[in-house]
């Protein structure tokens, strides 16, 4: 069942997320459809959670000497549309009818720049432990109400879509998880990686 609180109005942001404005966007090529979902883990300083810092990277407003790591973040401009923090709370940095600077140099189904096509969600969470029931349940609320509002036909790791740059989300998301509470949902046909022990699978519903 789909959850309305997480609607996506016409101006590309969600009911249901803390609005956190980044400057790290731009405009989405003329005529691009926005038919990919892109999924990363993000954590600052690494293997830490719940601080400001995420946000405060994504607006360009981090403290580059507060921590050593952050050293190499000085001249980073980045974002991404959404981010889902460990206890659930949903933020949106950049409208998805805008082209948030997430995926970097990418590829996905023979096309280049996945940031021009795709929405980027950001799990506050590392390569080396597992994301919690309620980060899952934010994640297929929120891929559910982008469906409604997008194209979406696919749905894939910053690990698919830059492969010798970056691991994320790493071995501990569980895409057959995912999977799986979207279909109780009956969401609408959606593509999912070949890793994720699913290279041809689907999860279908019959529009009401």
């Amino acid at each position: 069942m789909r959850d309305d609180r997480f609607l996506i109005a016409d101006d590309g942001w969600c009911a249901a997320a803390q609005q956190v404005p980044s400057p790290n966007c731009d405009e989405r090529p003329a005529g691009a459809a926005i038919d990919l979902l892109l999924i990363h883990n993000i954590s600052l300083p690494p293997g830490e959670f719940g601080g400001s810092q995420i946000a405060e990277l994504f607006t360009n407003t981090l403290d580059c000497d507060a921590h050593p790591y952050f050293d190499r973040l000085r001249s980073l401009r980045v974002s991404a549309h959404f981010f889902i923090r460990r206890d659930g709370q949903l933020l949106q940095f950049v409208s998805t009818n805008q082209r948030a600077w997430h995926a970097g140099v990418s590829q996905f189904g023979g096309r280049e720049r996945c940031n021009d096509f795709s929405i980027g969600i950001e799990i506050e969470g590392t390569d080396f432990e597992p994301f919690n029931d309620r980060q899952y349940q934010v994640l297929t609320a929120l891929t559910q109400a982008l469906q409604q509002r997008y194209p979406l036909a696919a749905v894939a790791g910053h690990q698919h879509v830059a492969p010798v740059r970056k691991t994320d989300p790493g071995p501990f998301f569980d895409w057959n998880r995912y999977r799986a509470l979207l279909a109780v949902s009956g969401q609408v046909a959606l593509s999912f990686p070949a890793d994720g022990g699913m290279a041809d699978a689907t999860v279908v519903r019959t529009p009401a």
